[in-house]
């Protein structure tokens, strides 16, 4: 299968000012690029990429005084199947971990386990650790939280979604990953495209997403509290301990986000 995925995305602001951006494909998709990919500036300004600690591409940017459009447009194949589902998988005693994996089930910015510990074990003790254990914070946080696009805010926590019931793609992820840290399964945060292929009409309006993975039986997997069931295209762009390690955009200063398109869709004909 192919997917033609992009963006357009426009910052104003009022003085130069500088912008990271993890809007790059994550390296581990990039032996399934059909094409170049390439992050056009409008005006062409200089950009350059780094690697970050977590093994995402950044990319480093001033948008001059007036604005900056950022666009991208290229095609992925992917293998057109639905996330793996590994119900056998075991969830690890944190002595016998990867050191890599431990920072994992630390809390974060977003993912305050020290706040949830205590309702995590209250509503998941009880659960035999592994796949199963995962699948019932999984369906948990998704009938927890009501998803409304005018819930979101930046500020937003996993304590304050698990407050507040509602949120956007992210908040389910953070609220989701953080409930696993408090009962010692590592998980990490995943950022990306996801289209609706696959799945019925209604379609919503074109947008990155926000799901996660755990660690069990010696390796990650794939889980979407906001959606609860496994889909397929997803193309990775970055991930980390929360949304502080893999922001789409992170600005330097005052800028405006005046425009805003995402395209991920299934390359027919």
């Amino acid at each position: 299968m192919l997917i033609r995925c992009g963006y357009e995305i426009r910052y104003e602001t009022e003085v130069a000012t500088p912008l990271m951006a993890m809007l790059s494909v994550h390296p581990t998709r990039h032996k399934d690029l059909v094409a170049t990919h390439r992050i056009v500036a409008s005006p062409d300004v200089p950009m350059y990429d780094y690697m970050d600690a977590f093994g995402n591409v950044c990319t480093r940017v001033t948008v001059p005084a007036g604005g900056l459009t950022l666009s991208c447009d290229f095609t992925v194949e992917d293998d057109g199947q639905p996330d793996r589902l590994s119900p056998m998988a075991q969830q690890h005693a944190v002595e016998d971990l990867p050191d890599e994996v431990l920072v994992y089930l630390l809390g974060s910015r977003y993912c305050e386990t020290d706040r949830l510990s205590d309702t995590a074990w209250s509503l998941f003790g009880h659960i035999a650790p592994g796949w199963g254990r995962v699948q019932a914070i999984v369906e948990f946080t998704h009938n927890h939280i009501e998803f409304g696009y005018h819930h979101a805010r930046p500020t937003k926590t996993a304590w304050d979604s698990y407050q507040e019931r509602q949120g956007v793609c992210r908040d389910y992820a953070h609220l989701a990953v953080t409930l696993c840290r408090c009962m010692n399964i590592p998980a990490r945060y995943c950022t990306g495209y996801l289209g609706d292929i696959g799945m019925p009409p209604p379609y919503a309006a074109g947008d990155f997403s926000a799901w996660f993975d755990v660690y069990l039986s010696g390796e990650w997997h794939t889980f979407d509290a906001r959606h609860n069931m496994p889909r397929i295209g997803r193309v990775l762009m970055a991930r980390g301990r929360d949304a502080t390690d893999t922001a789409l955009t992170t600005t330097f200063g005052p800028a405006a986000l005046t425009g805003f398109n995402v395209v991920t869709d299934e390359v027919t004909g």
